[in-house]
């Protein structure tokens, strides 16, 4: 009767561990395949390799110097800060006489910024309102830092400028039209107005979109909360009503800013809508 053909005998068995020449590279439902470049149960297998944990951000180890501008992580922030600190130097220690003249002459009031607009749009914004201790000063270091190492720092310079420039026309044209019309006297064109203060309040407003809504909520509830007091005190209108104008202009930026942080601050080309 028929039987079964009996095995060769003289075929070479196969080595054991030797792979198997037709068996695929991953077998399904076998766990830990891609540990340290090693095959199904820790044999070979060339070019497989074990996936990177990816570390919480919660477990990441906290370093504190980040939030401060470095000359190559944030060149920037670090070099501004350092014209800042020549700057506050300067109004410390010269001649008030010759301080006053310096900050009268890069003052954005209404008479130079009609003369001489972009002199006093750059050089309003190398002086400090209050020193290096004011609040606006601090968070000059702090926001600008943080936001540069996200974005880059032309980008940075850009968001900064736009607040500052556009937060000081809107300000000062309205006081040049009111001094046409006869509602206020011809002093208010030399009105003294310097400083950082319009640039910051735009980068913490820009700043705020790029941070998890749990650090967002607080940053604009707080610097709202003390840019809305501020106006309610009126001591100073027409500066606090630019401050809650540039908060809004970063505010406004945050589409741009997003884009630009998911390319990197590194990333060349424009950002097209």
């Amino acid at each position: 009767m028929d039987r079964t053909a009996p095995a060769d005998e003289t075929a070479t068995p196969t080595p054991t561990g030797a792979p198997v020449p037709d068996a695929p590279g991953l077998l399904d439902g076998v766990p830990r395949q891609r540990a340290g470049g090693r095959g199904p149960c820790g044999t070979g297998g060339p070019g497989v390799t074990e996936p990177t944990a990816v570390k919480s951000p919660w477990l990441r180890t906290p370093r504190p110097w980040r939030l401060l501008p470095t000359p190559t992580g944030t060149p920037f922030t670090f070099g501004y800060a350092i014209v800042l600190c020549l700057t506050s130097l300067i109004s410390a220690y010269a001649d008030p006489a010759l301080v006053h003249a310096l900050r009268q002459t890069f003052s954005t009031d209404v008479a130079h910024l009609v003369r001489t607009p972009e002199l006093v749009l750059v050089g309003s914004a190398l002086w400090l309102a209050g020193g290096v201790a004011s609040p606006f000063a601090i968070g000059f270091v702090l926001v600008l830092t943080a936001l540069e190492r996200r974005i880059g720092g032309l980008r940075t310079a850009g968001v900064f400028l736009l607040g500052h420039v556009l937060a000081t026309l809107a300000t000062e044209v309205p006081v040049g039209l009111a001094v046409l019309a006869g509602q206020l006297p011809g002093s208010s064109l030399h009105r003294l107005d310097y400083g950082v203060s319009f640039g910051v309040a735009a980068g913490t407003g820009a700043l705020a979109g790029l941070l998890p809504p749990w650090l967002r909520v607080p940053l604009l509830a707080g610097f709202g909360g003390m840019l809305l007091q501020d106006l309610l005190a009126f001591t100073d209108p027409m500066t606090n009503w630019g401050h809650v104008i540039a908060l809004a202009i970063g505010v406004a930026t945050w589409p741009v800013v997003r884009r630009w942080q998911a390319r990197g601050p590194g990333s060349p080309g424009p950002v097209r809508s």
